[in-house]
């Protein structure tokens, strides 16, 4: 196992130097521009949705109403760090609008799962985004049976389909851990789950035929998926992957599996501010408007302490994420030519295949 000496001092300089410049003062005015923005072009395309009746031109609105639905989740998330107000309170009563209501996703089970991710990044057995569908290691991956052992292999080529189907996991995981986890303010989070989804599903079906209605909303929530899946990809796929159990001090931890985006202010708005992934792990609560302010303050710190600092374009980020899964994919077949070789050695001539992980090396 690999051991990386806590330098809880390090992070300790940095954070001063965060609060120095005063980056992690709430930016209410910020978020209240963003509300009323998200907002109103919430209400203005279902109102255009109502406006165009039974028709298929439906099918235009529906990706704008998915981009609307990803700035939604994006409040959501920052309530859910609570970047906006003080109070937890206020943050989660945000959370709830823009999660619950506005989209249907559970501001409590996001919450409590994303915290899981931000305490252990790109962590084998730890971080509940690395441990669904995909294998980001080549150990998973030849450790898969059945149809998880297909999906590895092809993963690479599976993975911009399969987030058409991220909104309904949203959904789907929300209802969930209202039913069973212990969550928080539980009959709060199932009622205001349970308006989102009947309004939803009681307009659409008044407006839209039967067959349009389910044409659009499948069109919908595959875009709102895709979206969604699309603003993750590039943050740490791709990047260093720890087991659980490696000691690895808080700064290391969060830099080496992050990846940031650069690409100027359209980006930081297509992305909810999640592509200054480095400084939004580093300080959770940093409000969004603060993390472009931060990001040379943290690459110049990291450059400091010889802490190999990820930063790439979007597309870029994509083709190294891409490249990555392909990788660790093809150890599904180095574990199966193994097998064979073991029980005839004459049967196979076993390749040299090595899953590489396309990281900055450790220092």
């Amino acid at each position: 196992m690999t051991t990386i000496e806590p330098r809880g001092s390090e992070y300790a300089e940095l954070m001063r130097r965060v609060r120095q410049a005063g980056l992690l003062r709430r930016r209410v005015p910020f978020y209240i521009r963003a509300f009323a923005i998200a907002g109103g072009v919430w209400l203005a395309g279902w109102a255009v949705f109502v406006a165009l009746g039974d028709s298929w031109w439906q099918l235009a609105v529906a990706p704008v109403l998915a981009a609307v639905f990803a700035q939604g989740a994006f409040l959501g998330h920052d309530a859910g760090h609570r970047q906006i107000f003080r109070t937890r309170r206020a943050n989660y009563l945000a959370g709830l609008v823009a999660g619950n209501l506005a989209i249907g996703v559970s501001i409590g089970w996001w919450t409590s799962n994303h915290n899981r991710h931000h305490a252990h990044p790109n962590t084998e057995d730890a971080d509940p985004d690395i441990m669904g569908v995909l294998a980001h290691s080549g150990q998973r991956a030849g450790a898969g049976r059945g149809l998880r052992r297909l999906i590895f292999r092809y993963q690479a080529w599976l993975f911009f389909p399969m987030l058409l189907l991220e909104g309904w996991s949203l959904h789907a995981a929300s209802v969930k851990a209202v039913l069973r986890w212990p969550i928080r303010h539980r009959v709060l989070e199932g009622a205001t789950l349970a308006v989102h989804f009947a309004g939803y599903l009681a307009l659409v079906f008044a407006v839209l035929s039967p067959g349009k209605a389910l044409v659009f909303i499948v069109v919908h929530q595959g875009l709102f998926g895709l979206y969604m899946g699309c603003t993750f990809a590039p943050n740490h796929k791709g990047m260093e992957v720890f087991t659980d159990g490696e000691r690895v001090d808080f700064l290391r931890r969060q830099v080496l599996t992050a990846r940031n985006v650069r690409g100027g202010l359209l980006v930081d708005i297509a992305l909810g501010g999640l592509n200054y992934q480095i400084e939004h792990h580093l300080f959770p609560a940093m409000p969004r408007a603060s993390l472009r302010a931060a990001q040379p303050l943290v690459a110049g710190f990291c450059a400091e302490r010889g802490v190999a600092y990820s930063e790439t374009t979007l597309l870029e980020s994509y083709s190294q994420a891409m490249r990555h899964l392909n990788e660790v994919g093809k150890a599904t077949r180095t574990s199966e030519l193994r097998l064979v070789a073991i029980s005839d050695p004459a049967a196979v001539d076993l390749p040299d295949i090595r899953v590489r992980d396309e990281v900055p090396a450790r220092r």
